[in-house]
């Protein structure tokens, strides 16, 4: 008979071996990766929900670096705008508290703080991230706005910046006759020889007449003398008659006044206020007209006539008129000049001969005026949307912000635009031949200035304001905050599921270990315990 090696009785006995060493390889590996498995294989029925987990944490950590550079932008954004606040409040109350102090370039201190003023604002609307320009919408990779020199004095001759916008626009408002293209006449009928017509010099005559943009429109009359009358309708005039008062045909008291109202250039109205006085002067006083005395001692005596005094008012309101036309108007006209360069388009005096014959505005080019915003607009390419939404950010499955900004927001426009208009004027006028000389009324005009400078950079209700944009930014970050908070408490959650599908424990692995590498010894020994075994040692 044939007789069996131990080695064949005993292979169950290493293929248990093998097993087991197999059990201790992959307890060690888990001890080791403090994975159940190294692959998904390997995890059993969890292996899905392990997939979605990951997947989930993953997108966390997606968003959370969208969150990052988000905040970093707006974060940079609002330290523009912070500095736009300072530099309104700053140049507002320089406006108000400046004076009338000039200076040899003929300017007050407080044009000297806007002049660095608006180039500091500039720099803040060229504000950049990275490389991504903050204050441009879509248009992200050029500065927005063009460089301050060229808004204020023009690219080279031919492209006119600030400056030379404002010079054109003046020339356009005075006239051919500097002031303000506004008249008075006396109609040439005796029976009208008290009424004074105030004139729109440039009216055509032709109906409808239709002035034209520039200069002064009177738009009121009234009067405390009690005789005074409105005539509607023109009588013999060389030119198209505006408004009419007609004093009567008595002379009117000591004190009493007749009041014109002017709009002016950039909308808003001034008074002229004409006092009746019986106070002969030589020159009379501002704004004041002498009551006809007539001459008593004369032979025969001369009657004291309402038609003389209506020539004194119309006299001296002729002079008052080119006053204010030299003084106020020109700071309004300023003001709609800067109107005029900042607007989209930017529009452009025309008229020939010269400015000052001027009857029409016409749309600025590239090739004549310095295009002050050149990024996106919110009409370009039929854009319609709001300035916030040019740049959004996904932060969540389901969740977007908003923090896109344009520097021709009417809020960032008007503190730029004002600033500027406000360092580009001066009182100091170039005449043929001759250094540059104060202007007439440089008093006048820069109380006027810094009145409506004033004016325009406070807060009118209803408005945009800056204060708003960093509102619709602070919104955007607390969203941010809000949505980051909840997926770092998601993320904890997800993650420890996570960890229950995919990791093990080290106490059970290294107890499990133990058993392993006890059954392991008795194993090999048993094994070689047979092996040594012989029939002789059986027997």
């Amino acid at each position: 008979m044939s007789i069996d090696g131990v080695s064949g009785r005993t292979s169950y006995i290493g293929s248990g071996i093998l097993n087991l060493r197999s059990q201790l390889d992959t307890l060690t590996e888990q001890l080791a990766s403090g994975k159940v498995s190294t692959t998904y294989a390997g995890q059993g029925a969890g292996r899905s929900l392990a997939l979605g987990l990951r997947a989930q944490l993953n997108s966390y950590s997606a968003y959370a670096d969208t969150a990052t550079n988000v905040n970093t932008r707006i974060n940079v954004a609002n330290l523009s705008l912070q500095r736009l606040v300072a530099i309104t409040s700053s140049v507002k109350g320089a406006a108000v508290s400046a004076g009338n102090t000039l200076d040899d370039t003929g300017q007050t201190p407080g044009q000297k703080t806007a002049s660095l003023g608006f180039y500091d604002s500039v720099d803040m609307l060229n504000a950049q991230s990275g490389d991504r320009y903050l204050f441009g919408g879509r248009a992200t990779d050029s500065p927005p706005v063009a460089p301050a020199d060229q808004i204020m004095n023009g690219n080279g001759t031919a492209i006119a910046g600030l400056k030379q916008v404002i010079s054109e626009r003046l020339q356009a408002d005075l006239g051919v006759n500097a002031n303000g293209r506004v008249g008075t006449s006396i109609a040439a009928l005796p029976a009208s020889q008290t009424t004074i017509n105030v004139t729109q010099e440039d009216v055509t005559p032709v109906a409808p007449a239709k002035p034209s943009p520039f200069g002064m429109t009177v738009t009121g009359i009234s009067s405390t003398i009690s005789g005074a009358s409105f005539p509607s309708t023109p009588v013999v005039l060389p030119a198209a008659k505006s408004m009419s008062v007609d004093i009567g045909a008595v002379n009117p008291q000591n004190g009493d006044t007749v009041k014109f109202t002017f709009k002016m250039p950039d909308g808003t109205s001034e008074d002229i206020v004409m006092t009746a006085t019986t106070t002969a002067k030589t020159p009379m006083d501002p704004n004041t007209f002498l009551i006809d005395p007539g001459n008593p001692q004369a032979v025969p005596p001369v009657a004291a006539s309402s038609a003389v005094t209506a020539a004194n008012l119309n006299a001296a309101l002729a002079t008052s008129m080119k006053t204010l036309a030299n003084g106020t108007m020109t700071a309004a006209s300023a003001v709609q000049a800067g109107n005029d360069f900042f607007g989209n388009p930017p529009q452009r005096v025309v008229g020939a001969p010269g400015f000052t014959n001027a009857t029409a505005l016409v749309d600025g080019t590239a090739a004549n005026t310095v295009i002050w915003y050149t990024g996106e607009s919110d009409t370009t390419a039929g854009q319609t949307d709001s300035a916030r939404g040019t740049a959004v950010a996904k932060i969540d499955s389901g969740t977007t912000v908003q923090y896109g900004a344009r520097a021709n927001e009417q809020a960032l426009r008007t503190e730029l635009q004002n600033v500027a208009v406000f360092a580009a004027v001066t009182t100091k006028v170039n005449l043929s031949g001759t250094p540059p000389v104060t202007s007439l009324n440089a008093g006048d005009k820069i109380s006027a200035l810094n009145q409506r400078i004033a004016q325009n950079l406070a807060v009118i209700p209803g408005t945009q304001t800056i204060q708003n944009i960093q509102a619709d930014f602070a919104g955007a970050q607390a969203s941010i905050k809000s949505t980051t908070d909840r997926q770092n408490q998601s993320k904890v959650i997800s993650q420890s599921l996570l960890d229950s599908i995919e990791g093990v424990d080290n106490n059970e692995i290294a107890t499990k270990i133990l058993a392993l590498q006890t059954a392991l010894q008795a194993s090999y020994q048993t094994t070689s315990d047979l092996y040594k075994m012989s029939l002789v040692k059986f027997l």
